[in-house]
């Protein structure tokens, strides 16, 4: 049995910040319903596809069942109620007010089922200046500060490689839905949940509220390095780069033997982490003049034998490829009903009781219609 066994959350979202969220819960063995307008979520419209099956879709939403229902036709709306009898959590993302006009908002569902727990997750949250605003990503990480502090010194304003914002409202709202899962065991009664992605663009910036907050200056990119302590960051070496963390006082000193520096444990600019970082630019220059000359396996040998934590910067091909990777079983294959074998990522935590399990591939548009309406009653079994 998966930890969450005999939970059932109803999945109104689309995306990813909520599907995400979703299908982190039904990994862990919760019966996730999807439930889609007639002609399915936009995200299935979206490439890469294989034998016409959308690979993004499939990524966010393995092991939920699909149901389609118009939520304006007032037939369908009683079919989601009586869905609702039987939740324990509801997940939606709409912009705030719609699900009002729908007739699915907290009070209307909370008077059907007093124990829903029901998580929403906007752009902006409910209520504040900006709530009625549309959430992106994109725009999360430009007004919390991501992008200010993404990317090279000096560079123009990057956005973060992955949607880290939207992937981590996801997270933070399986948080939330846990805590109030727990609340419920003494309360017996479900709650309200607001999560947004601005407010997950701020919660993820703590290194750079403290450093404004404590130095009162403002926090800059710093390319791969760390912004409180040297050296954490990425090196070049003859043949690409290799990342490597010796800033504490044990590795400092075996750090400035290995690449033939030692004159750095006498030099007053480097001689704790705020100096170095003060003096960053030199400090990677002279590291460099000595990386640069041997390739990455001998640097990546040598920091390992000393015990210093260092790696490779792996694309993804050598990432998903490694066996590292494979023996974690973070690689998956599961079969799709239309797409066939596809591979998928795995379970990044591993219980040792309740594991988490990739059970199946997400499903084709209202594939458990049937199956759900004989388990509601609605249809004869």
């Amino acid at each position: 049995m998966g930890a969450l066994e005999g939970i059932r959350v109803i999945d109104l979202s689309q995306v990813m910040a909520g599907p995400y969220c979703g299908m982190l819960l039904a990994d862990m063995g919760a019966d996730v319903i999807k439930v889609e307008p007639p002609k399915g979520e936009s995200t299935r419209r979206w490439s890469p596809y294989k034998e016409g099956e959308s690979g993004a879709f499939m990524a966010i939403n393995r092991n939920k069942r699909s149901i389609t229902l118009d939520l304006k036709s007032s037939e369908d709306q009683k079919v989601f109620y009586k869905l609702i009898e039987t939740a324990d959590i509801l997940i939606e993302n709409f912009r705030p007010g719609v699900v009002k006009r729908l007739g699915v908002d907290y009070e209307t569902l909370n008077q059907i089922n007093s124990k829903l727990i029901y998580c929403s997750i906007s752009g902006f949250g409910q209520y504040g200046p900006y709530s009625s605003r549309g959430g992106y990503d994109l725009i999360a990480q430009g007004m919390t500060g991501i992008m200010s502090v993404t990317g090279e010194r000096n560079g123009n304003p990057v956005k973060c490689g992955l949607p880290i914002i939207d992937l981590g409202s996801g997270l933070f709202s399986v948080y939330g839905i846990l805590s109030a899962l727990y609340a419920r065991v003494h309360s017996n009664e479900g709650q309200y949940i607001d999560a947004s992605l601005y407010d997950t663009g701020i919660a993820l910036s703590v290194w750079e509220s403290t450093q404004y907050w404590f130095t009162g200056e403002t926090p800059a990119p710093t390319g791969s390095g760390h912004r409180l302590s040297a050296p954490y960051q990425a090196f070049r070496a003859s043949d690409g780069y290799f990342t490597v963390g010796a800033d504490t006082p044990h590795h400092w000193p075996v750090f400035c033997q290995i690449i033939g520096r030692p004159e750095f444990l006498s030099d007053d600019r480097f001689v704790d982490d705020a100096s170095r970082i003060q003096h960053l630019n030199e400090f990677v220059r002279l590291i460099e003049e000595k990386t640069s000359l041997n390739p990455r396996h001998y640097w990546l040998e040598k920091f390992e034998k000393a015990g210093i934590p260092a790696g490779p910067i792996n694309t993804y091909p050598e990432s998903l490829n490694d066996k590292h990777t494979l023996s974690r079983k973070m690689v998956e294959e599961v079969v799709h009903p239309v797409a066939g074998k596809i591979k998928a990522l795995g379970i990044p935590v591993k219980l040792s009781k309740t594991p988490g399990k990739v059970a199946k591939a997400a499903p084709v548009l209202g594939e458990h219609k049937e199956e759900i309406l004989k388990e509601l009653g609605l249809v004869a079994k």
